[in-house]
C-alpha cells in the first residue's frame, strides 16, 4: 500500500464526525484525494437502507399480479433486481474514478450543453421517486394513526384517516428528509447506516406477527403466465429498482479512494442494493399468494393494507418502520436530484438545491395524495417511462466508462455538445417509448406507437420490451457514433 492510500484510508474518525455535522461543502466539483476514505465495503449501508421499505412487500402483490405464478413472480423479481442494480455498480465505479456525481461525469460524453437533457431526465426521475416515497409514507401512517388515536385522526366511521392525519405524516417525513439531505453525503452514509440496522430489526418482528397469514403451500397454486408475462415481469422488476438509481449511482461512491476496487465496488452496491428487497419479495409473494385479496388492498395503499391485521400494541413500531424504509429511499433521491440540479448548470449552492426540491416534492405529494385517480397506475407509468430514458442514459454511460478505461475521464475539458451521446439517447430513448404500453389513459397516448394495436394488447405489450430493448439500441448506436467522431477528430475534421 502506498503512502497515499494509506492516508486515505487513515483519515482520523473525528474528522469523518466532524463532517457529518456540518454541511456539506462539495457541489458537483470532484473531491480532493486528499479527502477520500472509507472503502467499498460501505457502499452496502447506503443501499441496504434504501431497500428496506415495506413497499417492497407491495412488489411481490404487483408481481403477482400481471399474473405470474409465486415462483414466476420471485424468480422474475429475482433476475430484474440483479440484473438492474448490476447497472448502478457498475456505474459507481466511475465515482471512485472521478470523485464527481454522476451526471456531473456525463458531461465527458454528452457534453456541457448536451448533459442538459439526461440530466433533466435525471432530476425529474429522482423527485419523482422522492414524491412517491413520501406520499406512500403519509398513506401509510395516516392509516395506522386512523388506528391508534381514532377519536383525533380517523373520520365519523372511524377506520378513514382524517386529511390531517395524511399531511402531519407527510411533513414529519418530509423534513426528515429535507434535513439529512441539506447536510449532504457524510450524514447520509450515518444515517443510513443506522436506518438500516433499526429498520431491519423491526421488519424482522413484522414478519414474525404476519406469519400465521403464511401458507407455503401456496406457492405451487396459480396458473403460470406465458414467457411474455415472465419477461414483463422482469423488466417491471427492474424499473421497480435498480433503473431507479442508475443515474445516483456516482454520488455514493466518490468519496471512496481513487484506486478501490472496481470489483467491490459493483459488488457491495449490487449486495447491498439487492438483498433486502429481495427478502422483501418474497415475503409479499407468499403473502399474497395466501391471502389474495390482498393485492387489491395493497394496490392502492401499500402500508395501511399490510397493517391492517397487525396487533395494535405494533402498530406505532410499524409506524416508525415504514415511515425510516421511505425515508431512507427520499434521502437519497433528494441529495442525487440535488446535485441533478447542479449539473443543469442552475447557479445555486447544493444546499439550496435540496430546499428546492423539498418544495417540488410537496406539490408531487399534493397530486399523488389529492388528485391522483389510481396511484398504481400512475405509478406504473411513472416508472415505464423514466426507465426506458434512464436505460438509454446508461448505455450512454457505461460504453463511454469502456472506452476512457485507460485514460480516465477530463471533466475540464469537454466539448460544448456531444453529439453521438445526444443522438444516440434520443433514438434510443424514442424507439424504447415506442415498444412500451401503460395503463394511464393519458400516458398510453404518447406510448406504443411501435407496436400495432394486437400487439398493444397481447403479450408482447405486457413484456414493456422497451425497457431493455433501449440499452443495446443505444449502446451499440453510440459505440459505433462515437469511433467515428473520434476518427474524424485524430484526421483533423470537426468534431
Amino acid at each position: 500500500m502506498t503512502q497515499q492510500q494509506s492516508q486515505e484510508r487513515a483519515l482520523p474518525s473525528a474528522a469523518a464526525d466532524v463532517s457529518a455535522r456540518a454541511v456539506e461543502r462539495h457541489g458537483i466539483d470532484p473531491v480532493p484525494d486528499a479527502e477520500r476514505h472509507g472503502s467499498p465495503r460501505s457502499l452496502f449501508w447506503p443501499w441496504a437502507a434504501s431497500g428496506l421499505s415495506l413497499l417492497c412487500i407491495a412488489y411481490g402483490v404487483y408481481l403477482m399480479g400481471l399474473g405470474l405464478s409465486p415462483w414466476q413472480a420471485i424468480a422474475s423479481g429475482a433476475l430484474g433486481y440483479v440484473l438492474s442494480f448490476l447497472l448502478v455498480g457498475l456505474i459507481s465505479i466511475a465515482g471512485a474514478r472521478t470523485g464527481a456525481p454522476t451526471m456531473a461525469i456525463g458531461r465527458a460524453s454528452f457534453g456541457r450543453q448536451g448533459n442538459k437533457l439526461p440530466t433533466l431526465f435525471s432530476y425529474v426521475s429522482n423527485v419523482g421517486w422522492e414524491t412517491v416515497l413520501v406520499a406512500l409514507s403519509s398513506l401509510g401512517g395516516a392509516a395506522i394513526l386512523a388506528r391508534v388515536a381514532p377519536g383525533v385522526f380517523a373520520r365519523a366511521d372511524a377506520r378513514t384517516p382524517t386529511t390531517t392525519a395524511q399531511a402531519l405524516c407527510f411533513a414529519v417525513t418530509a423534513v426528515v428528509v429535507v434535513v439529512v439531505g441539506i447536510y449532504g453525503h457524510a450524514l447520509i452514509m450515518r444515517v443510513q447506516k443506522y436506518l438500516t440496522a433499526a429498520i431491519t430489526a423491526l421488519t424482522v418482528v413484522y414478519l414474525v406477527l404476519m406469519a400465521d397469514r403464511i401458507d407455503l403451500s401456496a406457492l405451487g397454486h396459480g396458473r403460470a403466465g406465458g414467457l411474455g408475462t415472465f419477461v414483463g415481469g422482469v423488466v417491471f422488476a427492474m424499473t421497480l429498482l435498480g433503473l431507479g438509481w442508475v443515474n445516483c449511482g456516482a454520488d455514493y461512491s466518490r468519496y471512496l479512494p481513487r484506486t478501490s476496487s472496481g470489483r467491490a465496488i459493483t459488488g457491495w452496491t449490487t449486495l447491498g442494493g439487492v438483498l433486502p428487497p429481495l427478502v422483501l419479495l418474497v415475503f409479499g409473494v407468499v403473502l399474497n399468494a395466501g391471502d389474495p385479496k390482498l393485492a387489491g388492498a395493497a394496490a392502492a395503499d401499500p402500508v395501511g393494507a399490510l397493517a391492517a391485521e397487525l396487533p395494535t400494541w405494533f402498530l406505532v413500531p410499524y409506524l416508525l418502520t415504514a415511515i425510516g424504509g421511505f425515508a431512507s429511499g427520499a434521502i437519497m433521491d433528494i441529495y442525487s436530484s440535488g446535485m441533478s440540479m447542479l449539473a443543469l448548470g442552475i447557479p445555486i449552492r447544493r444546499h439550496l438545491a435540496v430546499l428546492v426540491d423539498g418544495v417540488l416534492m410537496a406539490v408531487g405529494g399534493w397530486y399523488v395524495l389529492f388528485v391522483s385517480p389510481s396511484f398504481f397506475a400512475t405509478f406504473q407509468a411513472f416508472l415505464a417511462v423514466i426507465g426506458v430514458a434512464m436505460s438509454a442514459w446508461s448505455a450512454v454511460f457505461l460504453v463511454e466508462q469502456w472506452r476512457r478505461r485507460h485514460t480516465g475521464f477530463d471533466l475540464v475539458r469537454v466539448a460544448a455538445l456531444g453529439r453521438p451521446a445526444v443522438f444516440s439517447l434520443v433514438v434510443g430513448t424514442a424507439v424504447g417509448l415506442g415498444l412500451i404500453t401503460s395503463a394511464d389513459p393519458h400516458i398510453a397516448t404518447v406510448v406504443g406507437f411501435l407496436l400495432t394495436d394486437g400487439a398493444a394488447r397481447g403479450p408482447l405489450g405486457a413484456m414493456n420490451l422497451g425497457v431493455v430493448v433501449a440499452l443495446p439500441v443505444t449502446g451499440v448506436l453510440y459505440a459505433c457514433t462515437a469511433s467515428l467522431g473520434a476518427r474524424r477528430h485524430t484526421s483533423g475534421g470537426d468534431r
